[in-house]
């Protein structure tokens, strides 16, 4: 499976440990198409369809839904832990999410 920066991808989550994100759920891939390309693992952070306005929390629509990026819960996995890919976030959802990427991160 070809799997792209900034789309949207169904991935088992489980088993997680405390606060972590739990069960299958939608997540963006955040790591690179080079990385992506040629490890075996990818960079992600979850959606979720409830949240508060944490200031780390990208709305998005994704399937005619509204739901936010979780960008305090990026994690990396193993690319066998995607079920589904699906389409890729707007240019405008992905500006937000690199906009507060760098807020969060780098600034």
């Amino acid at each position: 499976m070809v799997l792209k920066q900034y789309q949207i991808v169904l991935v088992n989550l489980d088993p997680t440990i405390g606060s972590e994100m739990k069960k299958t759920r939608p997540c963006i891939i955040i790591s690179p198409d080079e990385i992506n390309r040629h490890l075996q693992s990818v960079v992600i952070a979850p959606l979720t369809s409830t949240s508060k306005p944490y200031p780390t929390r990208v709305l998005v629509k994704h399937n005619k839904q509204k739901g936010w990026v979780v960008l305090d819960q990026i994690r990396t996995i193993d690319r066998r832990r995607v079920i589904k890919a699906f389409d890729s976030l707007t240019e405008k959802e992905i500006n937000n999410v690199k906009a507060i990427i760098k807020e969060t991160y780098v600034d």
